[in-house]
């Protein structure tokens, strides 16, 4: 019965301790050889699909352009004109042609140009389209997204591909340095790795989502309405330089909302606690600023959008950090008031 407490306590240790095989240098070098070769060939299989999709994928990065939405000052009516099936554009008008149209109490308006016959002529006349999903039409931006050489769209596919690429094979990836680095980690090093990779894959998800379905059309309204201010045309945009700007915004959004698994996975293993993390607070207030004005527009609405979550989630770490010191001190007294009570018994 003497010995149960130490074979326990040998148990404990061995799992702790557990690891992957011994290797030698070598070894080691040529396992990680065959990871960055499984990880280039993952990659690339995932840039060729994406490259042969580019169309698909360009529907999923233009769908942020199509629900930013635009403003137009006062309370005339806003004309959608259509000619077929073509838009021919979106005229606000001016109190003296809202005179001289009868155009309803509705303020967004779609009228088609037709041919009209009078008598022997036939000219162009305007007719009101009682279509209200045309009409809404005007509420969202208008804006073009153009190659200006002819190897543009060469380049634009490419790029596409590479972004969707490397979302696509990003689970490979994990996957092959996963299976070359936690071998080398212990038991409880393992258990923390998968709970941070969950939760890690989960936030990231959550962190795109909120860019790209809540922020992104906020930061292309903003864009546009600023050139708009500043006097210049903001209805065609660089087709490249959208698709950076996107895929780079949604990226970085995805990794600022990775912190919190950083943090509390560093806490876990004693690199971190609550003192240090409360103490740099106020660095992480710059840094999230910092972060906020690189990967978005240059106007404060967007960079405080993104601020704010980014702070709230270090804010969460702290205090997550906050309770588990505690619940450890907890243990740790009760584990010293349970052994005082056996020297005493």
């Amino acid at each position: 019965m003497a010995d149960e407490p130490v074979a326990e306590h040998l148990d404990e240790q061995s799992e702790d301790d557990e690891g992957g095989p011994v290797k030698s240098f070598l070894e080691h070098l040529e396992d990680l050889r065959w990871v960055l070769i499984k990880s280039v060939v993952a990659l690339g299989v995932a840039i060729l699909i994406c490259l042969i999709g580019g169309d698909y994928v360009v529907r999923i990065l233009k769908y942020p352009l199509e629900q930013t939405k635009v403003s137009y000052p006062g309370h005339n009516h806003v004309v959608t004109v259509l000619f077929g099936t073509n838009r021919l554009g979106v005229f606000p008008l001016t109190p003296e042609l809202e005179g001289s149209l009868d155009l309803g109490s509705n303020r967004f308006v779609a009228v088609r140009v037709e041919p009209v016959t009078l008598g022997t002529n036939q000219v162009l006349g305007l007719r009101v389209d009682n279509n209200t999903k045309l009409a809404e039409q005007a509420q969202r931006a208008n804006i073009d997204l153009i190659n200006l050489s002819p190897a543009s769209g060469f380049f634009v596919a490419f790029q596409v591909a590479l972004y969707a690429g490397i979302v696509l094979a990003s689970p490979f990836i994990f996957y092959f340095v996963a299976f070359f680095v936690f071998p080398a980690l212990k038991m409880k090093e393992r258990h923390y790795a998968y709970r941070g990779l969950g939760f890690g894959l989960t936030l990231f998800l959550v962190g795109v989502a909120f860019c790209y379905f809540a922020l992104m059309p906020v930061a292309l309204a903003a864009s546009q309405k600023y050139s708009q201010w500043l006097g210049f045309s903001a209805f065609q945009w660089k087709a490249d330089d959208y698709i950076s700007f996107v895929c780079k915004f949604m990226l970085g959004m995805g990794l600022g909302f990775e912190m919190p698994v950083v943090i509390l996975t560093l806490v876990k293993i004693g690199v971190l606690n609550y003192g240090i993390l409360s103490k740099a607070r106020k660095y992480m207030i710059v840094v999230n600023l910092v972060l906020g004005a690189v990967l978005t527009t240059p106007e404060v609405i967007t960079q405080l959008i993104m601020f704010l979550p980014l702070q709230a989630l270090y804010e969460v770490s702290i205090w997550i950090a906050w309770y588990w010191e505690r619940q450890d001190k907890k243990r740790e007294a009760a584990a010293a008031a349970a052994g005082d009570t056996g020297r005493d018994a």
